[in-house]
């Protein structure tokens, strides 16, 4: 696979240009949705946030939503154990909830109010957030881990990824359990196959990229 240097700068500036420039939508909708995905280690938020800052340079309306804001309630995280692997692939995102709440309003004729979290992880409380409305036109960004391979109508995709060495160094103790879900998620997701550009981040300050391969 070829892969090309690159700065996080000039990536947040080639997604958003590529948005810019391919203006039509899976569904045909009014709203754009990318997803950038990858482990907690890999940073996805300071991406989505550098990409939304070079889209609102052009005039573009954003909406960034971290798809931790949607973890189910703790009771139901840890139904199996706090380090249950199955779970943790399967069972700790409310997808439905993302579905409902955040493409769902943006579909064909919707009404673009997307909440932009809806569970607190640290209270364990309901976020109580309000409604956001994104204007027809703007683009809707949704950043962690797992995010490929569950049908979500991104149409645009990054992966970011790091070796399994690199995740392992990057991960905090305290969650290196998850490492053998990231290693499933390699395997039967394939998320650097899965998405549309592929970003190789082990050593952060100097990424490579495939481009944009769709």
């Amino acid at each position: 696979m070829r892969m090309e240097a690159i700065t996080w700068e000039r990536l947040a500036e080639a997604l958003a240009e590529h948005l810019g420039t391919h203006p039509d939508t899976r569904d045909g909708g009014p709203w754009q949705r990318l997803a950038v995905d990858g482990a907690p280690a890999a940073g996805t938020g300071d991406l989505a946030a550098r990409t939304a800052d070079e889209l609102r340079l052009r005039g573009r309306s954003v909406l960034v939503v971290p798809a931790d804001g949607f973890l189910r309630p703790a009771s139901l995280r840890y139904e199996f154990g706090r380090r249950d692997v199955e779970s943790y692939l399967g069972g700790w995102y409310d997808t439905g909830a993302l579905w409902r709440e955040v493409f769902g309003p943006l579909e064909p004729g919707g009404s673009g109010r997307v909440l932009p979290d809806l569970w607190d992880p640290v209270t364990d409380r309901a976020t109580r957030s309000p409604y956001v409305e994104l204007p027809p036109g703007g683009v809707l960004i949704v950043h962690g881990p797992l995010l490929l391979g569950r049908w979500f109508p991104f149409d645009l995709s990054v992966h970011v990824s790091l070796s399994p060495g690199a995740l392992a160094r990057r991960t905090p103790e305290a969650d290196r359990w998850t490492l053998p879900a990231f290693e499933r998620y390699e395997s039967e997701t394939a998320p650097g196959e899965a998405a549309d550009a592929l970003v190789r981040a082990d050593d952060p300050r100097h990424p490579a990229w495939t481009g944009i391969r769709s």
